[in-house]
C-alpha cells in the first residue's frame, strides 16, 4: 500500500493484517481496571475467585485499548516506512465509531492475544462526497485460538478528486 496516495478507492477489500500480540499480565489487568473500569472481578483476586469468572479478568475495554494501540503503532509503522511523518498521512485516523463489539471470552492474566483486522466494505457517503468509510473487521484470538474480542472499525479515507486516476 502507498501510503502518500492512500484513496477510498486505492484500498482493497478482504486483505488481512495481523497487529501483533499482547500478554496481559496480572499487574496491568488490575492498573488498567483501577484507573477505567474498577469492577471488582477485575481489580480484587478474591472478589474475582467468587464471581461467574472464577477468577481476575481484563476489561474488555481494556482489550480493545490494546487492539487501539496495535493499529496506532502498525500505521506509525507504515508512514515511517513510506518516508512520512505520521501528520502528513490523509484519512484512516478519524473515525465516526464502531460497530457489533463483541467481549466473547474473559482475558485472563498470562493471556497472549493476537489482534487482526480485515477490510470489508467501502461505503461512499452522500452527505461528504471527498470522503468515504472503511469498514474493518477487528478481532483478537487468545493463545488457544479462542476468539476473544470482535468488532467492526469505521474509517473516513479521501476520495480521489473527479478525473484522478
Amino acid at each position: 500500500m502507498n501510503v502518500r496516495s492512500l484513496w477510498l478507492e486505492d484500498i482493497e477489500l478482504g486483505v488481512r493484517t495481523e497487529l501483533g500480540q499482547w500478554t496481559f499480565t496480572r499487574e496491568d489487568i488490575i492498573t488498567f481496571a483501577r484507573a477505567y473500569d474498577p469492577q471488582t472481578f477485575h481489580v480484587d483476586e478474591e472478589a474475582a475467585a467468587a464471581s461467574p469468572y472464577g477468577g481476575l479478568i481484563a476489561s474488555g475495554w481494556h482489550t480493545a485499548a490494546i487492539w487501539m494501540k496495535l493499529m496506532v503503532r502498525y500505521r506509525q509503522a507504515q508512514f515511517a516506512a513510506a518516508g512520512l511523518d505520521e501528520r502528513q498521512q490523509r484519512g484512516g485516523g478519524v473515525s465516526p465509531g464502531f460497530l457489533d463489539l463483541r467481549w466473547l471470552q474473559p482475558v485472563r492474566p498470562g493471556d497472549t492475544v493476537s489482534y487482526a483486522t480485515e477490510t470489508k466494505d467501502k461505503v461512499l457517503l452522500k452527505s461528504r462526497t471527498d470522503l468515504g468509510l472503511i469498514r474493518s473487521l477487528n478481532t483478537g484470538h487468545n493463545q488457544h485460538g479462542d476468539l476473544v474480542i470482535s468488532f467492526v472499525g469505521q474509517g473516513l479515507f479521501p476520495r480521489k478528486p473527479d478525473g484522478a486516476g
